[in-house]
């Protein structure tokens, strides 16, 4: 089956569910005002923002404004911060939903270095404070949608991908770029765990990794991320399901072959290399047509419809065009 795009966009939602313009542009100049110093600065204190990271309003601040990029942005309501760092998947931290919040404490995120290798012209291994200093970090509101079947709108900071990948200057051969997830057994009590194969391991075609919305990320609701959401950085992806976008990353690499990415390994049945948020596509043990907004899940709440490329489609259809989706899932 070939996917058509469509021109029509993303439809506006009702009134009540768009966050009180007060209390978001309260939030917004509160980030300009902690704004003040370089990246590198404002991350300096690790062993502070350790402590602190994981309530809203007493992490350490991120440098952040607001995305100028088509499409970074929803007038979608905001998940609560609680239910954002309470309800997660992080595999190395446990399988339940509330096992990352409850077990990641023990990860050591400084010092931190991530490796940039493969098909590129300028290797290396590169800091956490190199990486923060390539570009000046934004605020883009995303929705988050998982293959189980329940959403998030989340305000992540961070930059495209795309800055890092201009800056370590990929050859003409690198068609892919791999994401590799921290796998320490010492600070991950659920790595070695025979769920999935170990490092946890993504990755994008070259066009995708280069497209504006594929976001570095390092922070989120104006602070650094929360170790249970992926500290220091992370991978956000928002037109694919959650499980696309990898945490806690210490590797990247460039090649000129697919990656073999864990879930395709450990279930090539359900899990496809692209996992395009598709809602004609079902999970062979579930539908993928409607989703539950998490903070929206009273007895009677009623699902949401699942949008196409999760509402990204005008900015990232064109990504596929002519492509059987039904194939390529």
């Amino acid at each position: 089956m070939l996917i058509k795009t469509r021109d029509d966009g993303y439809t506006h939602p009702q009134s009540s569910e768009i966050t009180s313009q007060a209390v978001y542009q309260d939030r917004r100049q509160l980030m300009r005002l902690m704004a003040g110093g370089a990246a590198g600065a404002v991350l300096a204190s690790w062993a502070v923002r350790d402590a602190r990271a994981q309530m809203p309003g007493q992490g350490t601040k991120l440098v952040g404004r607001t995305s100028a990029v088509s499409g970074a942005s929803t007038m979608d309501k905001l998940t609560e911060f609680k239910d954002a760092s309470s309800y997660n998947n992080f595999y190395e931290f446990g399988t339940d939903k509330s096992d990352p919040a409850r077990n990641a404490h023990t990860l050591k995120t400084a010092p931190w270095t991530v490796a940039i290798e493969g098909l590129v012209k300028k290797p290396g291994n590169y800091t956490l404070e190199d990486l923060l200093k390539l570009s000046a970090m934004e605020e883009r509101i995303y929705r988050m949608r998982c293959v189980e079947g329940w959403s998030m709108v989340i305000p992540w900071v961070g930059y495209s991908v795309a800055e890092l990948i201009r800056r370590v200057e990929p050859l003409g051969s690198a068609k892919y770029v791999e994401f590799v997830t921290l796998a320490d057994s010492k600070t991950m009590p659920y790595v070695g765990s025979r769920v999935l194969d170990w490092p946890y391991v993504e990755g994008l075609r070259m066009d995708e990794a280069m497209h504006p919305l594929t976001l570095l990320t390092f922070g989120m609701y104006g602070e650094v991320l929360p170790k249970q959401n992926g500290a220091p950085l992370r991978l956000v992806v928002p037109w694919k399901y959650g499980f696309k976008s990898g945490k806690s990353l210490v590797k990247i690499r460039f090649t000129d072959k697919q990656p073999a990415t864990a879930w395709s390994v450990a279930a090539p049945q359900e899990y496809g290399f692209y996992s395009n948020v598709n809602p004609l596509v079902d999970h062979p043990r579930w539908s993928q047509a409607a989703e539950r907004r998490i903070g929206e899940d009273g007895l009677f709440a009623k699902k949401r419809k699942t949008l196409m490329f999760n509402g990204y489609e005008p900015q990232v259809g064109q990504l596929y065009a002519g492509m059987d989706l039904k194939k390529y899932y």
